[in-house]
């Protein structure tokens, strides 16, 4: 491709993860993206440097190609341009993977193969590969839709101890449930909570596997990310670990850092980079993990086939998101060594103020404190460049809002 081509990043959704990348590309190229998607969502609203142009049903298959094609049709004469795709959840991630050869023809298109996708999407085949791999996960129990009718048995004999972990094996047929009490992930206390959340599920219409895993011990200080980014080529460019200090303790946003510091692990990395570079992985890739004090192990949670949602993370520590693909694929600098991001900034979700009250380790209070003075943190949404009135109230507010969340919900995990 030639290296003097304009760059217009099209993006998929509307969400956080959307406007990280729109903020990535914006910061390096001073570009403006364009993000097709379901519906407008708050983080995009009022943005001066990202088009949302919402479409109907967009995140069926049926829409989401047509809308595509259509797409395609109306600017394939632009041949000056370099169309980077870029999905932003997992539902547009699949997508692209499903439709991935005929995208490819107009689009840069980072993604894997559809039959790989579903490998690694699939929680248990992909801790089969953990198996493979020598990459250590959480004791795992699988609960099939077809058990619905023994819970009561198939809970008494768990082979671990509570509190345990229960989340749905597809995300996405999860999401297209309704239910009392519905949350991301579960921490489940006892038998009958487990058996009682379980039923609910099932009895919901949810059609696949839910997951009951050993609870890892250990606050939320005990959590890693990593965001990898592997070329055309399957090398692992870059790998960027992050120590998330502090989560959302709301229901629908369980598991989404609101703090993270730099970090640095080798043998995390020569692993994953191993594992990835072998089973020839292509674009953007997000690893959660927890350390385990029990056996001094990392253990994987699950591999998300995009970037992450507080992936801006990245960027910040002065590794550019959007240029990792611009890189590879506009600009075809060629692969010389992986790049191992080592920043000095702390990345933020939520007010400092409210960190530095929910995070019990004094050390690492210290340094979101010595970082954050020194001026080297962001958020995500607050970027100088798009400072709207109404978007800056919009985001301020949404920031803030978090102090209600930690009020009502906000518990103490086992140390």
């Amino acid at each position: 491709m030639g290296q003097d081509k304009r760059i217009q990043p099209i993006l998929l959704g509307s969400d956080f993860n959307v406007y990280g990348m729109a903020r990535a590309f914006h910061e390096a190229y001073g570009v403006n993206s364009i993000a097709l998607a379901s519906a407008q969502l708050s983080p995009t609203k009022y943005s001066s440097i990202v088009d949302v142009r919402p479409q109907a049903g967009f995140n069926t298959p049926e829409t989401f190609i047509k809308v595509m094609r259509d797409f395609i049709h109306n600017h394939q004469q632009d041949t000056d341009t370099a169309y980077i795709l870029i999905a932003c959840g997992d539902g547009y991630a699949e997508l692209v993977s499903m439709f991935l050869d005929e995208l490819s023809d107009f689009f840069i298109c980072p993604y894997i193969s559809h039959d790989l996708h579903q490998k690694l999407e699939n929680k248990k085949d992909f801790y089969a590969l953990c198996d493979t791999y020598d990459m250590p996960y959480p004791q795992t129990v699988f609960v099939a839709a077809e058990e619905a009718g023994q819970i009561d048995q198939l809970v008494e004999e768990l082979p671990f101890d509570y509190p345990m972990v229960l989340k749905p094996n597809n995300s996405i047929s999860y999401l297209e449930t309704e239910f009392e009490g519905k949350k991301k992930a579960y921490f489940i206390d006892t038998a009958a909570e487990m058996k009682q959340v379980l039923k609910r599920i099932y009895t919901s219409g949810y059609p696949d596997e839910m997951i009951i895993q050993d609870m890892i011990p250990g606050d939320d200080t005990h959590m890693r990310v990593l965001n990898v980014y592997v070329d055309q080529h399957h090398n692992v460019r870059m790998m960027s670990l992050g120590h998330a200090i502090l989560e959302d303790p709301a229901p629908a946003g369980v598991g989404n850092y609101l703090a993270i510091l730099p970090d640095e692990n080798d043998e995390i990395c020569r692993r994953i980079k191993h594992f990835l570079e072998d089973i020839h992985y292509t674009g953007f890739a997000n690893f959660d993990m927890k350390y385990d004090s029990r056996d001094g192990q990392y253990k994987l949670f699950e591999i998300n086939l995009r970037q992450g949602r507080s992936s801006f993370f990245v960027t910040l520590s002065g590794e550019n998101m959007a240029a990792q693909v611009v890189n590879d694929y506009v600009k075809q600098v060629p692969f010389e060594a992986t790049t191992y991001v080592k920043g000095d900034a702390v990345w933020l979700g939520a007010p400092k103020s409210l960190i530095t009250r929910y995070v019990d380790d004094e050390a690492l209070v210290n340094e979101v404190n010595r970082l954050y003075k020194a001026g080297n943190y962001g958020y995500t949404a607050l970027y100088k460049a798009d400072r709207s009135p109404l978007r800056w109230l919009q985001q301020t507010y949404s920031l803030y809002r978090y102090y209600s969340n930690f009020k009502k919900y906000f518990r103490k995990k086992t140390l």
